[in-house]
């Protein structure tokens, strides 16, 4: 009942795959970009030594604050 002749179906349905289809290729364009963005950023780190340095970071910087400091 919402469509009145089996052609707006169908231009419905166009309408629609094209959407999904500009979406996608939008969608794959921002993940090149972030790819590209991470591999200029430089080389990686091990998450586990980053997250090491920032708990010593952190705990040195409440050692500080507790002395007063």
């Amino acid at each position: 009942g919402e469509y009145a002749t089996a052609s707006e179906v169908i231009r419905e349905a166009l309408r629609l795959w094209k959407a999904e289809q500009q979406a996608r290729a939008r969608g794959i364009e921002d993940l090149r970009q972030l790819w590209r963005e991470g591999v200029e950023s430089g080389p990686s780190e091990d998450g586990a030594t980053v997250f090491a340095r920032l708990r010593r970071r952190y705990d040195e910087d409440a050692t500080g604050s507790a002395d007063g400091g």
